[in-house]
């Protein structure tokens, strides 16, 4: 994730030192254009793939607790069939 961030850091810095290319030229070249594109579409690609991650991991973390209730809910029904176990034992 450190990584990814550091990555649309560097796209969002590229995107702004291109802006500043285009804005210190009477009129920005083609080449100049382009890359301002490409730039701005990686930037907007980068951010909507953080986007998608961040819903990811919130989605696995919701998955994440449930199974822990699930785990906590088989425990107890463990405990009470041993409870029950010892028990009918105790009696027999």
């Amino acid at each position: 994730m450190k990584l990814f961030s550091s990555k649309l850091r560097l796209l969002l810095a590229l995107f702004m030192v291109a802006g500043l290319l285009a804005a210190c030229s009477s009129s920005p070249d083609e080449e100049q254009v382009k890359m301002l594109e490409e730039t701005k579409t990686a930037a907007l690609a980068a951010e909507q793939t953080l986007a998608d991650k961040k819903q990811e991991a919130s989605d696995l973390e919701a998955k994440c607790q449930a199974k822990k209730q699930e785990l906590e809910k088989v425990k107890t029904e463990k405990a009470m069939v041993l409870q029950k176990l010892e028990a009918k034992k105790a009696e027999g």
